[in-house]
């Protein structure tokens, strides 16, 4: 499918006018609230306990795989990369604290964080087992998500290992259309990486902001939590297809 696009002075097609564009702000380093969760900037001396419990360890759960650093033998260690490499503003590390336990239970990040072009990454996702298939690890993407878009920024990414099957289903699950997969793009532990790209913009935003809201329901859950309506239900209609 074409995209809008204007032809300048030579008859050369260019794309479309932005009317009225202006660079978004970075996100801020606050909380993000929601029924199920808080998403906080992460704090080394608030959550590294925590997390390293929930990851299990001293190896952790097979989610370090895709990662390029971890799991960490020992506390210490877990600590001091937080430390060194997760206090910045680029990647912006926050966790996720489920509001039944009130503990850091995983992280994710903002990354390649770019105002002029209002793009924006979501990455350095890594759920414990704890958080995983729940409504607090749904909610928690909802909320970054909705961040992002409320900004003005127009494009939201979610890169991942192309063999990273789990990812690559939770990005469509979540509103992000397949755009491809850049081949040979990194090497990450000595391993080649095949990279796969998605992403949502904001005319897709609405859409999938009303997506995440009937899932969130709570009528949207019978007695025993099982949901009546899939998310990857909701936000079927709004994936592009590509290829």
């Amino acid at each position: 499918m074409s995209e809008p696009h204007d032809y300048d002075e030579y008859g050369c097609p260019v794309g479309a006018a932005v009317p009225g564009f202006k660079a978004p702000p970075p996100p801020p380093s606050t909380p993000m609230q929601g029924c199920h969760c808080d998403v906080l900037p992460l704090d080394p001396a608030r959550d590294a306990v925590d997390l390293f419990h929930a990851y299990g360890a001293p190896q952790g759960d097979a989610g370090w795989s895709y990662l390029p650093y971890g799991p960490f033998a020992a506390f210490d260690e877990f600590r001091g990369w937080l430390e060194s490499y997760c206090t910045g503003s680029d990647p912006m590390f926050h966790v996720i604290v489920p509001r039944a336990s009130g503990r850091a239970e995983g992280m994710a990040s903002y990354l390649r964080i770019t105002p002029a072009a209002a793009v924006i990454e979501v990455g350095h996702i890594h759920y414990s087992p704890l958080l995983q298939r729940t409504v607090a690890a749904t909610e928690a993407m909802y909320l970054m998500m909705r961040r992002v878009f409320e900004l003005g920024y127009r494009r939201y990414e979610w890169k991942c290992n192309a063999l990273n099957r789990a990812s690559r289903d939770a990005a469509m699950r979540l509103g992000f259309s397949f755009e491809g997969v850049f081949r040979q793009a990194l090497v990450v532990k000595g391993r080649n990486r095949d990279t796969a790209w998605y992403a949502c913009i904001d005319a897709e935003w609405p859409a999938l902001e009303a997506a995440f809201e009937k899932w969130l329901a709570p009528e949207n859950f019978d007695d025993d939590g099982r949901q009546r309506v899939s998310l990857s239900t909701l936000t079927a209609p709004v994936l592009v297809k590509t290829g």
